[in-house]
């Protein structure tokens, strides 16, 4: 009879060891479900944090733990999340996300390595491609970027992102023919603000300035809201001897920001070539006051980082100069 007794409560000590884990587990998964409902984002890293403590397997606590830490602008964290998620079962979203995060941390390499995999992993994750291309962009590869950007542009063709993207690279390596074709293209793709704005730009850059004029105009009939395109269209104003109305967009693109020192300098280049000189001098004095707070300078090296300095040198130089010694 001892020995039968012996048996069951052997039988009874391996039945509550097998049930262990799995109310461990089931524990586990009702902390991962409350983590999931929870808006939070602090308590949503609490609940997925109980949930990896009982079941330290438990991959997708540890992946959206990730999301809400990368929400949260914890990039570190988020990353010792994925990496943890990969180690032990690697797959295309997770590679994905961890090159987002790594991105945010602007380890460019990092981030290039991860979407690959990604994209490697599932050969239809456009979005790791996409990324793809733009990271090697930002790492100046805008070869590899093109053939990237072409490829997504392959199976997504009405995305005008891209094109402009595409476009930026085609620009960098000098190939303006192609570069303008894309914005161009993007513009078909989807003619709004944003698409005019980026061609009427592009044109300002290789001195189209009646074009540009054209592609401005349509980015702010489109929306009014977009200081850049007064400042551009003002510019594409200036340069085209229309004085007063690029007076006119430079002072509402002040109204948006009243520190843009780009804005101020239009303003005294285009009142310097009406003869308001009394104005060019005040509004060159308010754009070095704000380019150098401490001291006042009286050399163009004062306006090095300035869009009319690196974009417009000659004309900028020439007419600064003069305004300089007034």
């Amino acid at each position: 009879m001892l020995f039968v007794e012996k048996i069951c409560m052997k039988k009874y000590i391996i039945l509550i060891l097998c049930l262990i884990p799995l109310l461990t587990y089931s524990q586990s998964n009702k902390f991962f479900r409350k983590g999931m409902r929870e808006a939070d984002l602090n308590k949503k890293i609490a609940l997925f944090t109980e949930a990896i403590k009982l079941d330290p397997k438990n991959l997708d606590a540890y992946f959206y733990r990730g999301i809400a830490k990368n929400d949260l602008g914890n990039f570190h964290g988020a990353i010792v999340d994925y990496s943890k998620i990969i180690v032990l079962k690697p797959d295309a979203d997770t590679y994905y996300n961890r090159g987002n995060s790594r991105y945010s941390l602007k380890d460019f390499v990092g981030a290039k390595s991860d979407y690959s995999k990604a994209f490697e992993t599932d050969s239809t994750f456009i979005d790791a491609l996409y990324s793809l291309g733009c990271v090697k962009y930002d790492l100046e590869e805008y070869e590899d970027a093109i053939k990237d950007f072409s490829k997504v542009i392959k199976v997504v063709p009405d995305q005008p992102k891209t094109y402009i993207l595409r476009a930026s690279a085609y620009k960098a390596l000098k190939e303006h023919k192609k570069a303008l074709k894309d914005y161009s293209l993007a513009i078909l793709a989807e003619p709004s603000a944003y698409t005019y704005y980026s061609r009427g730009v592009y044109y300002l850059d290789i001195n189209y300035y009646q074009k540009a004029n054209i592609d401005l105009n349509a980015a702010v009939a489109l929306n009014r809201n977009n200081a850049f395109a007064y400042f551009y269209r003002g510019t594409s104003y200036l340069l085209l001897g229309k004085y007063n109305t690029a007076i006119s967009d430079f002072t509402s693109a002040l109204k948006f920001d009243s520190t843009d020192f780009d804005a101020l300098l239009g303003l005294a280049l285009a009142y310097y070539k009406t003869g308001d000189i009394t104005n060019a001098k005040l509004n060159l004095q308010k754009a070095k006051s704000i380019l150098s707070p401490e001291k006042d300078i009286k050399t163009t090296g004062l306006f090095d980082n300035t869009y009319w300095f690196q974009n417009k040198y000659y004309y900028f130089n020439n007419n600064i100069q003069a305004l300089l010694k007034l």
